[in-house]
C-alpha cells in the first residue's frame, strides 16, 4: 500500500514536472529570440541557445517609439483603472452584502446577468456614448469603464458575505458611519479577495489592446500593446525586437504578482465561498 502511495506521488511530481517544462519553453524561447542577431532567427539548425547573444534588438526597441512614455501611459492607465474598480467594485459589493434595502436581490442578479454579455457587443454603444461626451483621444474614455465591473462586484460580494455581522453591529455601536464602517471594517477583510482583483484587473489593463486603439488617436498617448503591434511590418516581423518589447512589458505584471502573491491564493478561495 505504502509502495502504491509512494509511486502515485512520484507519478504526480513527474508529470507535474513535465508540464511545468512544457509551459516554460515559450517563455524561454522568448528570451532566446529577444538575444539573437536577426540573421540566426531562422538560422537551421535551431538555435536555443544563441552563439553570438547580443542586446541589439532591446536598443531598437527604444529607438523605434518612444518607450519610456508608452510605458508611463501604460502604467497610468493600468494604476488608474485597478484603483477605480476596486472602489466601485467594494462599495457595490458592500451595499449588496450588507445593506438592506428594497430590491437589493433583484438588483445585484441584473448585474451579474450583464456578464452574460459579450464585450463586443457593448463596444459600438460605448464608443457612441464617449464620443457624446467628446471624451474621444483622451485617458478618461479608457478609464472610465472600470466603474461598472460586475465580475468584480460578485467576487467581493462573495467575500463580504463571510464578515460576521457581530464586527460591523460593534463599529455601528462605537459611533461609526456607514462609509466608515465599510472603509474600516469591511475593506480590511477582503484584503486577500482585494490583492487578488487587483491583479488580474490589472493585467487585463496592462494587456489591453482593442479597445485604447478605438479611443486614443495620438501617438503621444498609445499604450504598450499598440506600441508593441507597431513592431509588425507589412511584409517582414524583427521576431527579435518584437521578443524584446514583450518581455519588457511583462515586467511590471510580474512585479504586482510578487508583491500580491501571498494574497492571491486566499483570495481565489475566499471568491469561491458562497454566502
Amino acid at each position: 500500500m505504502i509502495h502504491k502511495k509512494r509511486l502515485s506521488a512520484a507519478a504526480y511530481y513527474i508529470a507535474g514536472a513535465l508540464i511545468a517544462v512544457l509551459a516554460a519553453i515559450p517563455f524561454l524561447w522568448m528570451i532566446t529570440t529577444s538575444l539573437k542577431a536577426r540573421g540566426a532567427l531562422m538560422s537551421i539548425p535551431i538555435e536555443w541557445i544563441p552563439k553570438e547573444p547580443t542586446l541589439a534588438a532591446y536598443v531598437k526597441v527604444f529607438s523605434r517609439f518612444p518607450f519610456f512614455r508608452t510605458i508611463g501611459n501604460s502604467l497610468f492607465i493600468s494604476v488608474t483603472y485597478t484603483l477605480i474598480t476596486l472602489l466601485s467594485a467594494s462599495m457595490a459589493a458592500f451595499a449588496f452584502a450588507k445593506l438592506e434595502f428594497p430590491g437589493s436581490g433583484t438588483l445585484l442578479k441584473v448585474f451579474l446577468a450583464t456578464m452574460m454579455i459579450p464585450t463586443q457587443v457593448t463596444m459600438i454603444p460605448l464608443f457612441v456614448v464617449m464620443n457624446k461626451m467628446q471624451l474621444i483621444n483622451t485617458y478618461s474614455s479608457v478609464i472610465l469603464p472600470s466603474i461598472f465591473r460586475p465580475f468584480a462586484i460578485f467576487l467581493l460580494v462573495q467575500q463580504m458575505r463571510t464578515i460576521p455581522n457581530d464586527y460591523l453591529d460593534a463599529a455601528r455601536i462605537d459611533g461609526a458611519s456607514t462609509f466608515r464602517v465599510y472603509f474600516r471594517v469591511a475593506l480590511p477583510l477582503c484584503r486577500p479577495t482585494l490583492a487578488t482583483l487587483s491583479i488580474t484587473t490589472f493585467m487585463e489593463a496592462w494587456n489591453d489592446y482593442l479597445w485604447p486603439l478605438l479611443m486614443l488617436t495620438d501617438k503621444a498617448k498609445m499604450t504598450l500593446p499598440i506600441a508593441l503591434s507597431t513592431l509588425n511590418g507589412q511584409y517582414s516581423t524583427e521576431y527579435n525586437v518584437l521578443m524584446a518589447g514583450s518581455l519588457i512589458s511583462m515586467v511590471p505584471i510580474i512585479l504586482v504578482y510578487i508583491f500580491a502573491q501571498k494574497y492571491f491564493e486566499n483570495g481565489m478561495m475566499a471568491g469561491g465561498i458562497k454566502g
